[in-house]
């Protein structure tokens, strides 16, 4: 059964009561949710919460599977970037599925700044009792995708309504430096269509995430 949740303390709580599987290394906790939703904030929150109650957690970001933009513009994918398309699924479900079982996993990690995503950059390691994983398609009901439903021991959508999202989004990019029709554009041309298609193609998950977020 979903449930609704508005305090940090009461997701803590949930996280930290989840058993550890026999056969597995850790606790994978799926923060799933439109751009701009806010889940990248949550996810470091919820990290930050759970190493001060004792438990040891860290982020992994579903962004440096990002197919890098040379790829992108050979599959005339590069004004789609951040599409289900755009990512290299594989790869990161099977960082998902080492995760479970293993020790220490390394991972590439997204520099947005310079738009690249950088190999090998980001470690999970023993102390890691809890990954927390912030994507926008780990609860995506689409081929390849649904399977990584199966991989979570929590499934948790950060659920805003679409004009925050649009607001958030534009102010996004003008942080970049875009101009205001710039970022409007980019907001609606590319990251609400991808928006849309997560809300349309939403698996069910077991926390919906009803409280305060922030880009």
């Amino acid at each position: 059964m979903t449930r609704e949740v508005t305090s940090l303390a009461d997701l803590v709580a949930q996280v930290q009561a989840l058993p550890v599987a026999e056969g597995r290394a850790r606790r994978l906790v799926a923060l799933a949710g439109a751009p701009g939703s806010g889940k990248s904030t949550l996810a470091e929150l919820l990290v930050q919460a759970l190493c001060a109650n004792g438990t040891g957690a860290a982020v992994v970001p579903m962004d440096g599977f990002h197919l890098d933009n040379r790829l992108l513009s050979e599959m005339d994918l590069r004004d789609r970037k951040g599409a289900p398309e755009s990512f290299d699924q594989a790869g990161f479900q099977r960082l998902i599925a080492a995760m479970a079982v293993e020790e220490e996993v390394i991972y590439p990690e997204f520099d947005r700044a310079r738009d690249i995503a950088i190999a090998g950059a980001a470690r999970v390691d023993a102390g890691v009792e809890v990954a927390v994983v912030e994507g926008n398609y780990l609860m995506f009901d689409a081929p390849e995708w649904r399977d990584l439903a199966a991989l979570w021991d929590l499934s948790v959508r950060v659920d805003v309504p679409r004009d925050i999202l649009r607001e958030r989004l534009v102010a996004r990019w003008q942080a970049y430096g875009l101009s205001d029709a710039e970022a409007e554009a980019r907001a609606e041309g590319n990251d609400m269509v991808n928006a849309d298609r997560v809300a349309a193609a939403a698996l069910p998950a077991d926390v919906i995430w009803k409280g305060e977020t922030e880009e």
